[in-house]
């Protein structure tokens, strides 16, 4: 057991994640308690020094990367979705799912609030123009195998 303590800089949560993540991967009933400690202690820390309610999503997302060490190709395969998606994701083409903000919130012991908020997207914010409907009152009549053209017959 070790002895951790209430967390006082960013220097010391680094370490903490650290530990809680090699806690994580490698779980034994004598780690137990200090991996729920340390849950705890960093849950503390994220909630006194996350900017949440002035962030929006991906950066917030973006900044819990970097705090963990963690890139793109590696957080896909904890999210379990393709890299095309994250990258969307982390440039704002694609807004997050509900799927990925339950893992993001688990992952990161978060509230699934902190990153189920709006956000601007980027790319095309012209509409395409819908297709145009035939008149319905316009009948046309098939092709005869005789070259000509076909009859318009109005209704």
């Amino acid at each position: 057991m070790n002895n951790f303590k209430v967390i006082k800089s960013a220097k010391q949560y680094h370490e903490y994640v650290s530990a809680h993540k090699k806690m994580w991967k490698h779980p034994t009933p004598g780690n137990e308690d200090d991996r729920e400690l340390l849950d705890v202690l960093i849950e503390k820390w994220e909630k006194e020094n996350h900017k949440q309610a002035d962030t929006d999503p991906v950066e917030l997302l973006k900044w819990l990367m970097e705090n963990n060490g963690m890139d793109a190709t590696q957080l896909s395969k904890e999210l379990g979705i393709n890299k095309a998606t994250t990258s969307k994701i982390l440039n704002y083409k694609k807004g997050m799912s509900k799927y990925v903000i339950r893992k993001l919130a688990e992952m990161f012991k978060l509230s699934q609030e902190a990153f189920n908020r709006e956000y601007p997207l980027l790319g095309n914010s012209v509409k395409k123009p819908a297709k145009k409907v035939r008149n319905k009152s316009t009948i046309r009549k098939p092709k005869s195998r005789k070259k000509g053209k076909s009859k318009v017959i109005n209704a």
